[in-house]
């Protein structure tokens, strides 16, 4: 029985997940008001079959558009990284890198949820405080779990994500076509072993350069405290030098003052009883004088 045209036109078009997902990048790299006429328009071109499934392909949020935008522009590979050594800090409870990969996962989220806009507004596309808001979301999402990453990596999101743990079910449908599978599984056993004992060798590593450096800066301190008191104890002893010789100066100024006076004494006492003297005579000169003289 020959095969009806339909049929033939099903079975020459049939397209595998692959042809669906190159269908639907193409289709998801244009701008959110280009979509639905551009997929009906592709969807004519196919058998029945294909034409159903790309018509389910659901049109994008502006958010959802904005992000894939990113990802095609290649800026999201960062954040994607940053993912994956987060989770590694998350494996090995790494309470530091923990801190200073949350401030990094941030401040990253930021810049990219910043340039995501500039470029959808450089294509002509309006985004809205609301939609900037979803962008920051689904970035943290993708930087977040290793699964939203995989699904906003397709660059065919259809809605955008919020943080959280993801399973592939779960991401179903905030992707136009196939999802990928999810991050590989971690590491076996002996590995992470492994790892988390190179990372304690150099945590060690890191706290004793820490202690001999803390080591280094107490005794450069102590050095420094013990020259300052070297040095002064050098200024006073010259200067007690200083104050022994005007010590013996003055003693020797104060035993010849001391003789002097002595000697002043002497010759003080020594006039005293002259003028005595000399008034007793005076009185008995007077008194030896006739009577009417």
């Amino acid at each position: 029985m020959p095969r009806t045209r339909d049929a033939d036109a099903d079975s020459g078009d049939a397209a595998s997940g692959a042809d669906l997902d190159a269908i639907a990048a193409e289709l998801y790299a244009l701008p959110p008001e280009r979509f639905t006429a551009a997929r009906n328009d592709r969807a004519a071109q196919l058998g029945r079959a294909d034409a159903a499934r790309v018509r389910e392909l659901r049109k994008p949020t502006v958010a959802a558009w904005v992000v894939s935008l990113t990802v095609r522009d290649g800026r999201l590979a960062e954040a994607i990284t940053l993912s994956a050594a987060l989770r590694e800090a998350q494996d090995d409870a790494d309470a530091a890198a923990l801190a200073e990969l949350g401030r990094q996962r941030r401040r990253l989220v930021q810049a990219l949820a910043g340039e995501a806009v500039t470029l959808a507004e450089d294509a002509g596309v309006t985004v809205s405080a609301s939609a900037r808001d979803d962008i920051a979301a689904t970035i943290n999402a993708a930087v977040m779990d290793a699964a939203a990453a995989t699904a906003v990596m397709t660059g065919r999101l259809v809605r955008p994500l919020v943080a959280g743990g993801f399973d592939p079910s779960d991401l179903s449908d905030a992707v136009g076509g196939s999802l990928p599978g999810v991050a590989p599984s971690p590491p076996p056993p002996d590995d992470l072993a492994e790892r988390r004992a190179r990372k304690a060798a150099e945590r060690a590593a890191r706290e004793a350069d820490r202690a001999q450096a803390d080591a280094e800066r107490r005794l450069a301190a102590a050095e420094a405290d013990l020259e300052r008191r070297r040095t002064r104890l050098a200024h006073l002893r010259e200067r007690a030098d200083e104050l022994r010789r005007s010590l013996d100066d003055v003693e020797a100024q104060t035993e010849v003052a001391r003789a002097e006076t002595e000697k002043a004494e002497a010759e003080h006492a020594e006039l005293t009883t002259a003028v005595t003297r000399a008034a007793r005579a005076a009185e008995a000169a007077r008194e030896a004088l006739p009577a009417g003289s």
